[in-house]
């Protein structure tokens, strides 16, 4: 494999590296015939992230050397990261990025053509290993919202850095809502800050949900892609249901998409009811508050076709030829955030990442053998 990387594109793969590293530890990189792929997930299974770079995106692009099938590896993302830390220094003083992977030599070689003949070569050691792919689609998610990166990057600015989840729903009056999520305490007298920000309705390209939908999600891979897409100056779709269902963060553009897969909250807000309706409030039903849900509030949502799938072989199928495939009890996942143990066979290792800073009932999306009709990257974006 051998790609070439010039002018401004390099700082955009660069932001795109800073984006997967705020999920996960470990970098996959697989070329294919419609361009170059980069994934990674975090240890807890709960967020998958994928870039893919389409063939004019470089100047040069060979997926493989003739005669020879697509190698694919899996890095270290602070090894990967270091080529690409200082975002500055890429717009100012490289001019190029020349990228290539050699079975023989067993390091990926990413080499910088700085001004003034200035060259920097990174060898960086890597592991064989089987692709990585979310198997999602966004046409089965009812809700859509879609609105320039712009706009919601300045609604999450207020949120404190450290908070680690918000809770975005539709309010009175459609108007989207961004508040930060706080877990009860079991002390009552000990009030938290509570920051919320409410957008309107025109300032969205596409609205399609109904008064009262809540979801809530990480905020730390949130920020991560907002942060790529706004420098990109891209727009930002959001496809979601019901809550403990994955949401989808996708972007596109001609020459790259990207998409995020995020676990949400299996319960709703403590305080998602006021943003809905009266109406509405009195026709929700009743939700159980408990610290640790029970695995059958898992067993009502369809994460089955949100499953990561370790994939030996690529297919030409679509998402929606997939055979349907079920948990068994045993294997029902549990609800909690800190770094998963698998105890399916199948599964060779598990994947180091960063598993989210509070203990909380996020679903989980498995690690498992895929199918031989899976497809080679994500869907794009629909709508």
């Amino acid at each position: 494999m051998k790609c070439l990387v010039t002018g401004g594109n390099v700082k955009v793969l660069g932001r795109a590296v800073h984006s997967l590293s705020r999920i996960g530890d470990e970098l996959y990189l697989e070329p294919l015939e419609d361009g170059l792929s980069l994934r990674t997930v975090n240890s807890s299974r709960s967020a998958y992230a994928c870039f893919l770079f389409a063939p004019l995106f470089f100047q040069l692009y060979q997926a493989a050397t003739p005669g020879q099938d697509p190698l694919r590896c899996k890095i270290l993302m602070k090894s990967f990261l270091s080529v690409f830390r200082s975002l500055v220094m890429l717009e100012k003083t490289v001019e190029k990025c020349c990228i290539s992977l050699n079975g023989r030599s067993n390091v990926l070689v990413v080499q910088l053509h700085c001004k003034y003949g200035v060259r920097k070569t990174h060898n960086l050691s890597f592991q064989d290993c089987e692709s990585l792919q979310a198997v999602f689609d966004t046409a089965s998610c009812p809700y859509v919202l879609r609105a320039p990166a712009k706009v919601l990057g300045e609604a999450i600015l207020p949120f404190p850095l450290a908070l680690a989840e918000v809770t975005m729903g539709i309010g009175r009056g459609r108007r989207i809502i961004l508040r930060s999520y706080q877990e009860e305490e079991a002390d009552s007298t000990v009030k938290a800050m509570v920051t919320e920000m409410s957008i309107g309705a025109e300032d969205f390209q596409q609205l399609q949900a109904q008064e009262g939908v809540t979801i809530t999600f990480c905020l730390k891979e949130f920020r991560g892609l907002l942060s790529f897409a706004e420098s990109a100056n891209l727009s930002l779709s959001i496809h979601f249901d019901a809550p403990g269902r994955p949401a989808i963060f996708t972007i596109k553009d001609s020459l790259l998409d990207g998409h995020f897969v995020l676990a949400t909250l299996s319960e709703p807000s403590p305080n998602s009811q006021d943003l809905r309706s009266p109406e509405l409030c009195q026709q929700a039903p009743q939700v159980h508050a408990h610290s640790t849900p029970h695995l059958d509030d898992f067993a009502s949502d369809d994460i089955d076709s949100y499953m990561i799938t370790m994939e030996t072989t690529v297919g030409s199928e679509g998402l929606r030829t997939l055979p349907s495939i079920s948990l068994s009890p045993g294997l029902q996942p549990h609800c909690n955030s800190g770094p998963h143990s698998e105890e399916d066979e199948a599964e060779p290792s598990t994947v180091p990442g960063t598993p989210p800073t509070q203990e909380v009932p996020f679903a989980v999306l498995w690690l498992c053998p895929g199918p031989s009709t899976l497809p080679p990257g994500p869907q794009p974006c629909a709508g």
